[in-house]
């Protein structure tokens, strides 16, 4: 996909037209995508270590190489119920911008479809569904052929501030209803 622009010396030259890569994956029956940029590793599921006292949307915690990595279920994540874990259900592993670098994460999904080049001209802005809906965890909506694919902003759905803000609400939550009985 490359046009031709002609300098002012008569040369031909090609410009390639800025084409996206994302990685397409299922959570339930909805397409969703990331850049390809922020995928650092795709894994399967294996030994997640269920946290005590942790919101559902936080699936747990892995051993990747040493390193403790939390494994967000995206499907929960979402507002949408808890991810049944299946033999296609893997965990997409994203680098997730903080004030000291770059957090590991893994997002629990319930399938990885492909990679798509997406060209710019595909790509549209989010909707604006009014004040009451939150689509602020959606970059953009990519349309492939006939279908709309969702662009996750990777940084507002895994933003470790508000996973840390809404693990201390549950907390204080589940606190209350405790000492109301």
């Amino acid at each position: 996909m490359s046009n031709l622009i002609r300098r002012e010396t008569g040369q031909a030259v090609a410009v390639q037209e800025q084409v996206g890569q994302y990685l397409t994956f299922l959570v339930g029956t909805e397409s969703f995508a990331v850049s390809i940029l922020d995928v650092k590793e795709i894994i399967e599921i294996a030994n997640v270590t269920r946290v005590p006292l942790t919101p559902d949307y936080i699936h747990g915690v892995i051993n990747l190489r040493g390193s403790v990595v939390p494994v967000i279920d995206l499907s929960a994540r979402l507002s949408r119920h808890c991810s049944e874990v299946s033999k296609r259900s893997c965990i997409v592993l994203v680098a997730v911008e903080t004030g000291e670098g770059s957090q590991l994460i893994g997002m629990l999904v319930d399938e990885v479809r492909e990679i798509l080049e997406i060209p710019p001209a595909n790509i549209q802005p989010a909707p604006d569904f009014g004040t009451d809906i939150r689509t602020d965890f959606i970059q953009a909506m990519a349309r492939v052929d006939d279908v709309f694919i969702i662009l996750l902003a990777i940084s507002r759905v895994l933003s470790l501030d508000e996973l840390s803000l809404l693990n201390d609400l549950a907390q204080s939550q589940d606190h209350l209803l405790a000492n109301a009985d």
